[in-house]
């Protein structure tokens, strides 16, 4: 049976595939998100939204893309003048110190080229040169190129010891990788729903210490729909400051459900076990990753197509007749590169697909 749309597995770096107990969900009843059944919902899921992040601290949950969280860091964090120290590595390092620019800030980019991460050793040179800086904020998975940050918890400690925020963007990592932000002193860090959480897309989840939430105290943000203090405030009483997407909360709450009940640990293990599958599997067919094996991520595997493939022709037949959806290239790498989202729901089920899928299609191109 030729796969519907329904039916295709989703293998992007985001949205990812769902399950049916998630998706129904989504179906609970219309109500108040002033009244006492959404208080009682949303406190539940606050509570398990600091058991992900691994925090006891404050945690927001906006009615946005992972976009939405990034930007709330940045303009909740940066003043007009102020200094932040931003690794820039890929589209979406890229796209956060131009962030930080339009808030008014000054990125001080620590570069390297895409595929790659800068070194531990040229961010440590950065800050001491810069001196004194507001924030680091640094993108652990980079999405537009396959490539994890192994040296978070390092860095963290970096930006505290000049007396810095650190705000670390694990949109696409957290779930798959554990990032402890109490133990580590993250003070900010930021995930999306629709990534290893594996719940739809539409919601940004940030934990937030407690020095970010007095520091806002005495300077309140320039925000209205992502000011931190004003979701914290209402979020004691089990409210949202304005209408939540409620179809969306009702499907975190189970998907963080099933999180839970897997078991953080195990969940984590099944991310690196899967895309060391994945990695292996695309080797074998001779294909090389962008990232070099220190640094590869385990949720996005980015991999280079041999030479006389075309990428659209590629990734549409691969969705019309394998019934697989994959992503294409960002920036330098477009039409040079497809990325496989390994997280979620991923399993061996998943991965054997994909693999036979890629393999199929890529032998099929070259006949």
């Amino acid at each position: 049976m030729e796969p519907t749309d329904k039916q295709k597995l989703i293998m992007l770096p985001g949205p990812t595939n769902v399950s049916e107990r998630v998706m129904k969900a989504m179906l609970g009843p219309i109500i108040n998100h002033r009244g006492d059944s959404f208080r009682e919902l949303y406190k539940g899921v606050l509570d398990k939204t600091r058991r992900l992040f691994q925090t006891e601290g404050e945690v927001v949950v906006f009615s946005s893309s992972g976009t939405g969280g990034v930007e709330a860091a940045v303009w909740n964090l940066i003043r007009p003048g102020d200094v932040a120290i931003v690794p820039v590595f890929g589209e979406f390092s890229t796209r956060l110190a131009e962030t930080v620019e339009m808030a008014g800030g000054k990125a001080v980019r620590v570069t390297s080229e895409f595929g790659k991460v800068p070194t531990l050793d040229q961010l440590k040179a950065a800050m001491e040169q810069q001196g004194r800086y507001k924030a680091m904020f640094l993108v652990h998975n980079e999405t537009s190129t396959g490539v994890a940050v192994p040296y978070v918890e390092a860095a963290t400690k970096l930006a505290r010891d000049h007396g810095a925020f650190s705000v670390i963007d694990a949109i696409s990592s957290l779930g798959g990788y554990a990032i402890p932000v109490d133990k580590w002193g993250v003070d900010v860090c930021i995930t999306g729903s629709q990534k290893c959480i594996a719940a739809p897309p539409g919601l940004a989840l940030l934990s937030v210490s407690r020095g970010v939430v007095d520091f806002l105290k005495s300077s309140p943000p320039k925000t209205r729909y992502f000011e931190i203090p004003r979701y914290i405030e209402y979020g004691s009483r089990g409210e949202t400051p304005f209408t939540p997407a409620l179809p969306l909360v009702y499907a975190l709450d189970e998907a963080l459900n099933e999180l839970l009940e897997e078991g953080f640990e195990k969940r984590v293990e099944r991310h690196d076990r899967m895309s060391a599958l994945l990695y292996d599997g695309l080797a074998n067919m001779g294909l090389k990753p962008v990232a070099e094996r220190s640094v590869r991520s385990r949720t996005v595997v980015a991999s280079y197509y041999p030479q006389g493939v075309d990428d659209a022709k590629f990734r549409k037949t691969m969705a019309h007749d394998r019934g697989v959806v994959i992503a294409g290239g960002f920036g330098p790498f477009a039409g040079r590169v497809f990325r496989v989202g390994c997280m979620g729901q991923i399993n061996e089920g998943y991965v054997t697909t994909t693999l036979k899928a890629i393999a199929e299609t890529m032998a099929g191109l070259h006949n």
